[in-house]
């Protein structure tokens, strides 16, 4: 790792800074890491550049001064931060080479199944750490302005052959910034959990408009979620995943009782007329589940009909 002036710290390379990379940006910096933000958001990354990363939320307002730029630049760094929407997640990895040195290590923090093996074929695997956030709530307010209103926890576990004492180490560096952050052993498992509370929501929420919360109040909705919770948990059981879920649509009820006023990325991407990370929420269930042989006939219409209504909104 590089030399640092604060035991702990590191350079590092935040690639993607919509609500959620923003507010990872900063707080890192606060704690007295070296980092740089990339984004393609010119007028994002121009107020940065002129005035900081300003964020404000539960925890105080405060301003981060941080270096800014549009394209990649040539400078190794010891952690690169994929923050970018799975769907984007392709392109990004293809084109971190000029921040990765012999020992960079990359953290890649995506909703769903898919995006880490993306990035696995283009940094290699004995390098990546898969992150989880779990209760985020981030928005951008403006260029160079992100709020957030909820953070409760980010896990990071190794994908390949990385050693446990790295993950740590990236671990203990994001508590300096202030977060909930520990390594895990078993990265795949807590995926597959989160999953299981996401394909609940995402494809109903972005299908009908409905909040989590007025999803669950929704007889017919609620149903529909259910049985998408449950085809998730069956084929992670088949797939040998282990699991810390006993009744998924419990489980599944529980985690949006906790955000009833809650709209699911997927939603607002809809609403703002974006492709959303369907594909890699609800669509990750029968692509997985064809791996072990089983259908999933609830979440394959539910990807089909948000992946329809995203083509009728961009013609």
């Amino acid at each position: 790792m590089t030399d640092s002036t604060q035991p702990g710290s590191l350079r590092v390379a935040v690639v993607g800074c919509g609500a959620m990379g923003s507010v990872y940006a900063a707080r890192l910096a606060r704690a007295g890491h070296d980092v740089i933000i990339v984004d393609a958001w010119a007028e994002h990354v121009a107020a940065i550049t002129a005035q900081g990363l300003h964020i404000t939320g539960p925890d105080g307002d405060f301003v981060a001064a941080i270096q800014a730029f549009t394209t990649i630049p040539d400078s190794t760094v010891d952690l690169v931060v994929l923050a970018v929407k799975a769907a984007d997640v392709r392109p990004a990895a293809t084109e971190l080479g000029g921040l990765i040195g012999p020992d960079t290590l990359v953290l890649t923090i995506q909703n769903g199944l898919g995006p880490a093996e993306i990035v696995a074929d283009h940094v290699g695997s004995d390098r990546l750490i898969v992150g989880i956030a779990k209760g985020f709530g981030a928005s951008l307010v403006g260029p160079g302005q992100a709020h957030h209103n909820a953070m409760r926890a980010l896990r990071f576990g190794a994908y390949g052959g990385l050693d446990p004492q790295r993950v740590e180490t990236v671990a203990a560096a994001w508590r300096l910034g202030g977060f909930d952050a520990e390594s895990v052993a078993d990265i795949n498992a807590m995926q597959w959990e989160k999953l299981i509370c996401n394909v609940a929501y995402s494809a109903p929420c972005a299908l009908t408009g409905m909040t989590v919360g007025q999803i669950l109040d929704d007889e017919q909705m609620s149903r529909i979620s259910s049985l998408a919770a449950t085809e998730a948990w069956q084929v992670a059981r088949a797939a040998g995943v282990a699991v810390h879920v006993a009744d998924p649509v419990e489980f599944a009820r529980d985690f949006g009782a906790q955000m009833p006023n809650a709209k699911p990325s997927a939603l607002l991407d809809i609403e703002a007329g974006r492709v959303s990370e369907i594909g890699f929420i609800n669509g990750a269930v029968p692509r997985e589940g064809a791996k072990v042989g089983l259908s999933a006939p609830v979440n394959t219409t539910l990807t089909a009909l948000v992946n329809a209504l995203e083509s009728k909104s961009r013609t």
